[in-house]
């Protein structure tokens, strides 16, 4: 199992154990992570799993495709590290990622 660290904007944390192979939207979801809804169901056609990765985090996670940036690029709090989690596909190598939620979902 891989180990996720969601945190709240108001600094609460929640920490879920992943199979590897789902997507963090996934597990967000199944784990009732609040402020992840995951509305397009992993299609990346929405921006209701937006996530900020934590910076010593992003040079693991590797690029994200033109699909999503161009989501991302839309979205109105959008960061350098902004990424749709139902974009990352979870592996050991993620083992203690620390992802943070905006106030709000787009």
């Amino acid at each position: 199992m891989t180990k996720v660290v969601f945190v709240q904007p108001d600094g609460g944390r929640q920490s879920i154990d992943v199979l590897p192979g789902l997507t963090l939207m996934e597990a967000a979801v199944q784990n009732d992570v609040a402020g992840i809804d995951g509305d397009c169901g992993g299609s990346c056609n929405c921006g209701t799993c937006h996530v900020w990765v934590d910076e010593a985090w992003m040079a693991s996670m590797g690029p994200s495709e033109a699909t999503e940036k161009g989501m991302v690029e839309c979205l109105e709090n959008a960061r350098p590290n902004s990424r749709l989690c139902c974009q990352i596909r979870v592996s050991d190598a993620l083992d203690g990622l620390v992802l943070r939620l905006p106030s709000t979902q787009d």
